[in-house]
């Protein structure tokens, strides 16, 4: 009998362990991940599934979270080999015609694009599939239900199954080890109101374990996204404080970094896991989605 308990494998982003991770479920009639990875890890990819005596053939289900590329990068590549992808309505335009999507990340990238992503090609149109919010997902004897849970992004879902939820970003980034959480809060769909919404919702579902594509599968989940609200909230708080003095974006990354890195000497976390947090979580891009939301929000032109 197929085993479901699901596999964390670990894409070794950047030759970093703990950064990023793709789920594998294996069911009687399907076997399922949950994010891609990008496309610059499908020699990591396919290394892990071979661990489990299996190719990227095998694969025949991807759920993604959202289309960002260190979660969706390698989709389109996938549904080539067989697999379909599941996505959220908001980003499935992206995913047939990524141009724009990988105009604006080289935008920030620049030359690190291909070191960084690898290739995105776009996905096959007969292999996107496109559920709505709490519509299940039947996949064999493995159901899942996509939850929409923007704040990090608008085109955002969590997946249930089974006490787990796959929760992508807006479950925030958990190194194993460090009772520590951060938010990823890059621009241009950074939104704390529409994200505390989205932690409510998930709570009220009341699954027991969560499983944050950065990085890993926890049993504490309450725990986990009592945390990251307060995360929240501190952040919040902080931007309060700073915006009013209206610093330039440079010196606003950098009051961030420096903010963060007190955090991390406070929680005495290891050099390991400081590198997974910024490989996972850049934090000069969270500035960055800090400044924009601020700009968008908290200060709009009248």
């Amino acid at each position: 009998m197929a085993n479901s308990n699901p596999i964390t494998l670990d894409l070794n982003f950047q030759n970093k362990t703990q950064a990023i991770a793709s789920y594998l479920i294996k069911g009687k009639d399907a076997v399922v991940l949950i994010e891609s990875g990008p496309g610059s890890t499908l020699s990591a990819l396919t290394a892990a599934l071979a661990q489990a005596a299996l190719s990227p053939r095998d694969i025949t289900h991807v759920l993604l979270t959202h289309i960002h590329l260190d979660h969706a990068g390698a989709a389109g590549w996938l549904s080539r080999q067989g697999a379909e992808i599941y996505v959220h309505p908001n980003g499935a335009a992206h995913l047939l015609n990524p141009e724009k999507l990988i105009a604006s990340a080289t935008r920030i990238y620049g030359d690190r694009m291909e070191a960084l992503w690898g290739e995105f090609l776009p996905v096959e149109q007969s292999r996107l599939k496109v559920p709505e919010d709490a519509q299940e997902i039947s996949l064999g004897n493995l159901r899942f239900l996509p939850i929409n849970t923007p704040g990090h992004a608008d085109h955002h879902y969590a997946y249930l199954f089974e006490d787990l939820c796959f929760s992508g970003d807006v479950g925030g980034v958990r190194i194993p080890g460090f009772p520590y959480l951060r938010a990823p809060m890059p621009p241009p769909e950074l939104h704390f109101g529409k994200w505390r919404e989205s932690l409510k919702r998930l709570q009220s579902l009341k699954f027991k374990r969560i499983a944050p594509t950065h990085f890993g599968i926890y049993d504490d989940a309450n725990w986990h996204l009592q945390t990251l609200q307060k995360n929240l909230d501190a952040v919040e708080a902080w931007l309060e404080t700073t915006m009013p003095h209206h610093p330039p974006i440079e010196e606003l990354r950098e009051e961030f970094t420096q903010w963060m890195d007190a955090q991390a000497r406070e929680e005495a976390l290891s050099p390991s896991a400081v590198e997974a947090f910024r490989l996972a979580n850049p934090l000069g891009m969270s500035a960055d989605g800090l400044a924009r939301y601020w700009k968008k929000f908290r200060t709009p032109e009248k």
